[in-house]
């Protein structure tokens, strides 16, 4: 027991990073995936809350919550493609919901939280951007 407890595994802080990397960008691109699929419907009537009209903020959310999400997963660029997440997550949980109850603003919050720990720690080696830099160091 103490063995399992006390023990260091040098993959583990890769592992953890894939696993926040890959779970939180699945998870936000069914978000995403449910806006492109509705995207007619929703063109005109999405919300605008940094006044740049509803068409051009639904296509904003949607390059973040889907493409960005996409290249998070894939662990490519990873640092890049994080600004525009949290800049989505800032601006949902502070100005779209800023005005609501804490239960409206909690998953914003917990992926902006994600987002900013990911963007502080790099995707690690178990990414495209890992693997790259592998390549670099030789």
């Amino acid at each position: 027991m103490k063995r399992l407890v006390f023990s260091h595994f040098p993959v583990a802080p890769d592992v953890a990073l894939l696993l926040l990397r890959v779970g939180s960008a699945v998870m936000l691109l069914t978000h995403g995936w449910s806006k492109i699929t509705n995207y007619a419907e929703r063109v005109n009537s999405f919300s605008d809350p940094i006044g740049l009209g509803p068409s051009l903020s639904l296509q904003l959310v949607i390059f973040a919550e889907v493409f960005c999400a996409v290249f998070l997963i894939l662990g490519f660029m990873s640092r890049l493609f994080l600004i525009p997440l949290i800049i989505n997550m800032a601006v949902i949980a502070f100005i779209s919901h800023g005005d609501d109850a804490f239960n409206r603003q909690e998953l914003p919050l917990l992926y902006l939280l994600v987002f900013f720990v990911l963007l502080l720690m790099g995707p690690g080696k178990i990414s495209l951007d890992g693997q790259i830099l592998k390549r670099r160091r030789y």
